[in-house]
């Protein structure tokens, strides 16, 4: 792991670059954000936004959602990944929010991670895009990136995540999971990096550098 003063600095860059990254998901509301996250896991933003446009127009509240019924859902959802058993979790979660929560998204990680179909990404992403707190969603490309630049060598995402939350300060937790997924989706790319328009080329040593 490389030092901390590095990793402030390496993030120094990606901020002056992009004050405030924005989550790419469409949404109006906390439930209609959360939805779009559970759809999201194993699926582009991109796929998820096309069928939520059509179908947050007719369900955008639990209450809604569970009136739409399953079969329905499924209609709206069926070009994204794993669409059968995500359908089976939006209804459930719908349920839950309905019987245990007034039909509120709680602000509360404990009570988020409750629902079905919300693990701690998704809390965690749903905590900091719309209730604005500073938590550290590790996705793929957190993760990738995390150990590509050396901010941490942990073998899962609670490793790596402890080890960003430790190295940042909390000016910089509000957008750190924003900036690393952008810059792993669009710079620092899985199958090609694109290193010659890295901003932070200077601090990576990986062996498949292309500069």
């Amino acid at each position: 792991m490389r030092p901390v003063k590095e990793i402030i600095e390496i993030f120094d860059v990606l901020a002056a670059a992009d004050p405030a990254p924005k989550c790419e998901l469409c949404y109006s509301n906390a439930f209609t954000l959360l939805v779009a996250i559970v759809l999201s896991a194993q699926s582009t933003d991109k796929g998820v936004n096309r069928a939520t446009a059509e179908l947050f127009k007719v369900a955008d509240t639990p209450q809604k959602t569970l009136a739409l019924g399953i079969e329905k859902l499924k209609e709206y959802i069926k070009t994204i990944g794993l669409y059968n058993n995500k359908a089976k979790s939006i209804i459930a979660m719908s349920e839950m929010l309905i019987r245990d929560f007034n039909g509120e998204v709680p602000e509360d990680q404990q009570q988020l991670e409750s629902l079905p179909g919300v693990g701690h990404k998704t809390a965690n992403v749903l905590l900091n895009v719309w209730f604005g707190k500073p938590t550290m969603a590790v996705d793929t490309h957190v993760f990738r990136v995390a150990h590509r630049l050396d901010f941490s060598q942990g073998k899962n995402v609670e490793a790596v995540e402890k080890d960003l939350l430790k190295a940042l300060p909390e000016r910089y937790l509000m957008y750190a999971n924003h900036w690393l997924v952008l810059f792993g989706r669009y710079i620092c790319k899985a199958q090609k990096p694109d290193c010659t328009h890295c901003p932070v080329a200077a601090y990576c040593y990986s062996s498949d550098k292309r500069i």
